[in-house]
């Protein structure tokens, strides 16, 4: 049976976690000696549907209808079950995305499936028994747990795969599927996005500050360091209450949980709720004047020093390596 990947699109464009889903993918069809089936949703050029297959898409279905060209929770489910029925796949990935996150629910109900969400390796298969690990609690510890469905749905965390590149020479293939009047029932009329910024769950580089800055006019810190290094910028829980930064900046437990490969943290004590939305990070950077501050515990380096003094130098050590190169 095809393993099935839902290739999600940003204004007609894929993001590098659609490629790590993608190869994540591959990797599970291959364990089984199965194929791959990628399904695309909405309007994508087929020069760009047909970059799935360089990294392993056997087959690439692409579902192009007017009223599905906006993003649409129930629908996008509705579709992309039927495409599983279609194809005969047991096995569906996601990107552990903000849209993946509603959607691998509603397409397990849709194929009695059993659910794996924030998944961050390839599943072990022994015996007849399937498991995945998987973040636990706000991402403080990591579970292995057991699929025992035969329908199996897994979203995975973007940052912790690799790409990988495994051309097959598939091109897009149209896929109709006629939707359900039922799933309209609630459409999103408008996303609001700010121009010119990186989005913090897909950032591979984030730049984050807490009450250590002072006060939001020295905020300029956070943002030159972020320019240099391409990052996206953050703030704690306490900065976003104090109106110093807008509440889609907080990283945390009850704000928006990350995974780039290198947090940068700034003025941040390291409150267990802030620790608890950046634990999945690959390398953490702390800079504290701070030495017993709690984020020095959890941290990968750590400079024991004033941010007003450190940034600086650092934006210029940033800024000179970057001339040399």
């Amino acid at each position: 049976m095809p393993v099935l990947v839902y290739a999600e699109n940003t204004e007609g464009k894929f993001k590098k976690s659609v490629f790590e889903a993608v190869s994540y993918a591959r990797a599970i069809a291959d364990q089984n000696n199965t194929s791959l089936t990628a399904i695309s949703i909405g309007n994508v050029d087929a020069g760009i549907l047909n970059e799935l297959a360089k990294y392993g898409a056997d087959k690439i279905l692409n579902v192009a209808n007017d009223q599905l060209k906006n993003f649409v929770n129930q629908a996008y489910a509705s579709v992309i079950a039927s495409a599983a029925k279609s194809e005969g796949s047991d096995v569906v990935v996601i990107s552990n995305s903000f849209s993946g996150r509603g959607l691998a629910p509603r397409v397990a109900v849709k194929l009695e499936a059993g659910l794996a969400d924030g998944t961050v390796a390839l599943p072990e298969q022994n015996n007849g028994k399937f498991t995945v690990k998987k973040t636990a609690f706000s991402g403080k510890a990591f579970a292995t747990i057991e699929l025992t469905s035969a329908n199996k749905i897994i979203t995975l965390t973007p940052n912790s795969y690799q790409v990988t590149e495994k051309p097959t020479g598939a091109t897009a293939q149209d896929f109709s599927v006629e939707p359900k009047e039922s799933d309209f029932r609630a459409v999103l009329k408008e996303i609001a996005k700010a121009a010119g910024k990186i989005s913090l769950p897909d950032a591979e580089i984030v730049v984050s500050g807490g009450r250590g800055l002072k006060g939001p006019e020295n905020w300029h810190l956070v943002e030159d360091l972020a320019t240099e290094l391409g990052a996206a910028t953050a703030c704690s829980k306490p900065v976003s209450d104090a109106g110093w930064r807008p509440h889609e900046e907080h990283v945390g437990q009850t704000g928006i949980a990350v995974s780039p490969n290198l947090y940068i943290a700034i003025g941040i004590s390291g409150a267990i709720q802030h620790l608890a939305g950046i634990s999945s990070s690959k390398v953490i950077v702390v800079i504290n004047k701070d030495a017993e501050a709690p984020f020095f515990k959890v941290a990968d380096y750590g400079i024991v020093g004033d941010a007003f003094d450190v940034v600086p130098k650092l934006i210029e050590a940033v800024k000179a390596f970057k001339a040399s190169v």
